[in-house]
């Protein structure tokens, strides 16, 4: 096949919407596909593969928040657009932003298989205004995705089927779903990781993901605060984002600074396997990689009971629950868990089997199988039951 990639976010892989998209492209190379790759990542210009449109400019206050939250937004150009769809058998749009609207519109009037994946909720948008407690905000938020993005589409990817029946749910409608989990790499896993020197007598705190309001590290670093351990606690926040000045001065008055620090992908997988206690704090979380990254690696794993979050469902029972944003019942469930060592490692084995974490490799072929799917829904079954290299398309 020939496939065009539409990413809105791109580049560095900071956070979980570009680790995604750069997992599916290349597993696609890998099977053999051409893969064009279209996005605002100006590093990429005349690069072969890349058909790369300008950035949008918010001006110099705004284009600095953006780029310290980490990821770049594109300011469509039609002709671009175009030129990476020409030929194509498919086109997968990665998310709803400025790129992927317009990308959509074009490959619909070319008459092209499309497919989508779903990887923002509308609170992740809706929070940046506060206003992601409003349900008929969030609802807006989600008939504007259907309306001018997902319902062009033939196939939509659902991380998780609890995102499939917000979605669903809040629209009224039933889409051509598919429910396939982003899925972890095969070398995170369980195995032998020191801790560090300096953390040998300390018990390591973990959570890893962007620093945004939605996902909440201010309730873990006021839980620690109330901790009766906080003189052994080594909070580490794997990450980076634009709260971490905030972030850093609310902690300012822990007996022991919590550790700020973008991790590379494998480096957080050895920080998983030396930490004692990985928490996922999220209000808003779709499918929430990391922490399934975390049950991979068989690691004990507080969650909370957001019903706006997918990994509440990924507890083993109750006790590694808290209550969303509320940093004193996390405060009790992590003390509850320190001061039972036994349990814990018979808790984080429950998490080990607990077949939360999916393959990447399985996860992918099921997301190449829906691009072809998607090819069949518009261009009809093939007589033969091996896929062509290639549909040939002609667009006047």
């Amino acid at each position: 096949m020939i496939i065009t990639v539409v990413c809105d976010i791109y580049g560095r892989e900071n956070n979980g919407s570009a680790i995604v998209a750069y997992n599916l492209i290349r597993f696609l190379k890998a099977q053999g596909h051409t893969v064009r790759i279209l996005c605002a990542d100006q590093s990429k210009k005349r690069e072969p593969g890349y058909w790369v449109v300008p950035n949008l400019n918010f001006g110099k206050l705004l284009n600095a928040y953006v780029n310290k939250v980490g990821v770049t937004l594109a300011k469509p150009h039609d002709r671009i657009i175009k030129a990476s769809m020409y030929g194509v058998d498919a086109v997968h749009i990665m998310m709803p932003l400025t790129l992927g609207l317009a990308a959509v519109k074009i490959a619909h009037e070319m008459h092209l298989p499309i497919t989508a994946g779903f990887h923002m909720q509308a609170q992740n948008f809706t929070a940046y205004f506060k206003l992601n407690w409003s349900k008929s905000a969030n609802e807006i938020a989600y008939s504007y995705m259907w309306q001018h993005f997902y319902r062009y589409c033939t196939c939509i990817h659902y991380p998780t089927q609890f995102i499939r029946d917000e979605f669903e749910g809040s629209i009224n409608k039933q889409t051509p779903g598919y429910v396939i989990s982003n899925g972890v790499h095969e070398y995170v896993k369980r195995r032998e990781s020191p801790k560090p020197p300096e953390l040998q007598d300390k018990i390591v705190v973990l959570t890893t993901g962007r620093y945004a309001t939605e996902k909440s590290q201010d309730t873990l670093i006021k839980a620690v605060s109330l901790s009766k351990y906080k003189d052994k606690i080594q909070l580490i926040l794997g990450g980076e984002g634009a709260k971490e000045g905030l972030y850093r001065q609310l902690a300012k008055d822990l007996p022991i600074q919590p550790i700020f620090k973008f991790y590379s992908r494998t480096e957080i997988i050895d920080v998983l396997n030396y930490a004692d206690i990985y928490v996922h704090p999220a209000q808003i979380e779709l499918e929430g990689i990391s922490c399934i990254e975390a049950i991979a690696c068989g690691k004990l794993t507080i969650v909370s009971d957001s019903k706006l979050s997918a990994t509440r469902h990924f507890a083993v029972d109750d006790s590694c629950i808290f209550k969303s944003r509320d940093e004193k019942d996390l405060a009790r469930v992590l003390d509850y868990w320190i001061e039972n060592p036994e349990k814990r490692k018979e808790y984080a084995d429950k998490y080990l089997n607990s077949a939360v974490a999916y393959k990447l490799s399985e996860c992918m072929k099921r997301m190449e199988n829906m691009i072809y799917d998607a090819i069949d829904k518009v261009y009809g079954p093939l007589p033969s039951q091996t896929k062509p290299t290639k549909y040939f398309l002609v667009v006047s």
